[in-house]
């Protein structure tokens, strides 16, 4: 029988929204029976949307401070909540499963037994909800690939949105966690290809907690420059939230594992889903035919042409620049694509934009 605490949880996840909100079946209790203690689920389901202090839950809750103060400590230090530090207190709040919870499993890079566990049952949570949600249809997309913005050519419009250099200026402090999905499948016993694993970025308040809860280390603009161009090089690509302010990650994202990769490729037509507003072209009298471009596309969007030139099927094509960064003759740019909308502002406009896709 399942604990009742465990049924609530689900409603408040379904409530708390994002990707894999919650659904009713075994999978999904499987996984947060191990996440979860039946204490911690309780105060989970007690938390509200804002931040608050461990003395506002305990009096909500109608519980001792010490006690609830010791479960929220807990739930931080496993990722089952946020946790930050203002004016010499700590808040905690809520978090969705993802982005959120999820994630936060993997990025301390822990190898544990449980860790081990904790991967194989979200992975089955994740593979289960996506047959019975339908992951191809087409809707708006809630991530965003950010280009790599010295390969765009001359003359196109280069927003600061579409330069992951503008928010690395912009953020203080910066983290850079263990890549999540490459590590929760690495923790399967998945090929993940000699990718790099640390190379993912939080910024602000988000890099504070991934710094003192999930093992994060904090770095410095120039390291965090030198993450980029190691992930560029690699053949990752640069992805956040599909909205231009406060972004608060950037992920660099490969091609097997990466939920809003796969998610994306998924789907009828990938570029549309998954785009960062940009396409590349080929300099014919530049390209020598060696098709190291064809070989790096995540997207696979790219085959060789009657001419010795590559041609790019826009449908699929990311516009996400792994081609032209590893073209060893320089012979790709990126150009404005003309069919992809500028991203939303922020979370409200982004939630607008989902609402609206759904309703035609």
């Amino acid at each position: 029988m399942t604990d009742p605490v465990y049924r609530e949880l689900l409603a408040v996840m379904k409530k708390r929204g994002g990707d894999f909100s919650g659904m009713d079946i075994p999978e999904f209790f499987a996984m947060v029976e191990e996440m979860f203690t039946p204490a911690e689920a309780e105060v989970n389901n007690a938390m509200p949307r804002g931040p608050l202090a461990a003395a506002d839950l305990a009096k909500q809750m109608a519980r001792p401070v010490a006690q609830i103060a010791l479960i929220l400590e807990a739930m931080a230090d496993k990722g089952l909540c946020m946790a930050v530090r203002m004016a010499d207190a700590v808040y905690y709040q809520s978090a969705r499963f993802m982005p959120g919870i999820l994630e936060f499993q993997f990025m301390p890079g822990r190898t544990t037994e449980r860790d081990k566990r904790l991967a194989r049952l979200i992975y089955d949570y994740k593979k289960a909800f996506d047959a019975r949600s339908g992951i191809d249809k087409p809707i708006f997309p809630t991530n965003r690939v950010i280009t790599v913005a010295r390969t765009v050519a001359v003359g196109n419009q280069v927003h600061t949105y579409d330069q992951v250099q503008a928010y690395i200026d912009k953020y203080d402090p910066i983290a850079v966690t263990t890549c999540f999905c490459r590590h929760a499948a690495q923790l399967r016993g998945e090929d993940t290809h000699g990718m790099p694993n640390d190379v993912c970025m939080q910024f602000g308040l988000g890099a504070q907690f991934a710094v003192e809860r999930l093992n994060g280390r904090q770095v410095s603009k120039e390291e965090a420059r030198e993450v980029l161009q190691r992930s560029e090089a690699a053949g990752l690509i640069h992805m956040s939230t599909n909205m231009t302010d406060d972004i608060g990650f950037i992920c660099n994202c490969d091609r097997w594992h990466c939920v809003a990769v796969t998610h994306a490729l998924a789907k009828p037509k990938p570029g549309l889903a998954f785009s960062s507003g940009f396409e590349p072209r080929f300099e014919a009298e530049l390209c020598t035919a060696c098709e190291t471009c064809i070989d790096r596309c995540p997207a696979e969007a790219l085959q060789m042409g009657p001419e010795a030139v590559p041609l790019v099927d826009l449908d699929r094509c990311f516009g996400c620049a792994v081609c032209a960064t590893g073209c060893p003759e320089e012979a790709i740019h990126m150009h404005n694509r003309r069919d992809i909308p500028v991203p939303p502002k922020d979370g409200k406009s982004l939630k607008e934009a989902i609402k609206s896709d759904a309703s035609h």
